[in-house]
């Protein structure tokens, strides 16, 4: 378990929707320092939070972040694209597109930062994912973090001997700029991190935080038509 008072946490996607939310999370739950990326540090406006600039496809800039933040004990991967590229009739350039930020992104930064937690004795990996981790809705998105949930899994399993604890989060639909055009029930983005912080402090492998994630998550051992009804229309 780790504990989230006196921890050094960096949140990618640090300015808006969930990132912001963790990052006032974490400082009301005694974190001592807390790094707030975004492409343009200024967005950050959190005002104890440390701003730092940050693109996750791009290897110089993720090295760059890294380098500042040597003191680093827990990451949270929370950037992310949502291009919803069409397998069939978007650009293959687009699918990548996606693919770069929300699996090639995490990876750069968590490949930079764990000999850095390692360093300084330990401490947590949350990575973002989605309820679209588990049925391919939305193409390109739903792919990409398909992808990234492996990637974690794999992850949990390879950093647990280097004294570093990986925690999923999976999640619906949020009161946030990505799911504006959704007309549905949503959950704030302060109630997804609380329970991820939740999930943090307890050592979870992961925290799904909300009904509609709990319910696809246990049909994922049915059948497949039970998962796309459609297919039997």
């Amino acid at each position: 378990m780790t504990s989230i008072e006196g921890s050094v946490a960096l949140v990618t996607g640090g300015s808006r929707g969930i990132g912001r939310a963790l990052v006032q999370g974490l400082y009301e739950r005694g974190a001592k320092k807390v790094y707030a990326t975004a492409r343009d540090p200024r967005t950050v406006t959190h005002p104890d939070a440390v701003p730092l600039a940050l693109e996750v496809t791009d290897p110089a800039s993720v090295a760059a972040a890294a380098e500042q933040a040597q003191d680093v004990t827990l990451l949270i991967n929370n950037a992310g694209a949502s291009l919803n590229a069409n397998f069939l009739e978007s650009p293959v350039e687009d699918v990548r597109r996606e693919f770069e930020t929300n699996f090639y992104g995490p990876l750069l930064v968590t490949r930079a930062l764990v000999p850095v937690i390692e360093r300084n004795g330990g401490g947590h990996i949350l990575n973002v994912h989605s309820v679209l981790s588990w049925i391919g809705l939305l193409g390109s998105y739903s792919a990409s973090k398909a992808a990234f949930w492996s990637q974690t899994n794999s992850l949990r399993l390879d950093l647990k001997p280097r004294g570093i604890e990986v925690t999923g989060l999976h999640v619906g639909y949020v009161d946030t700029d990505m799911a504006a055009h959704v007309d549905a029930p949503k959950s704030s983005p302060e109630a997804v991190a609380a329970q991820a912080l939740d999930g943090i402090a307890s050592g979870a492998f992961e925290v799904l935080a909300d009904d509609l994630t709990r319910q696809v998550k246990a049909q994922l051992s049915a059948d497949v038509a039970v998962m796309y009804p459609q297919l039997l229309a």
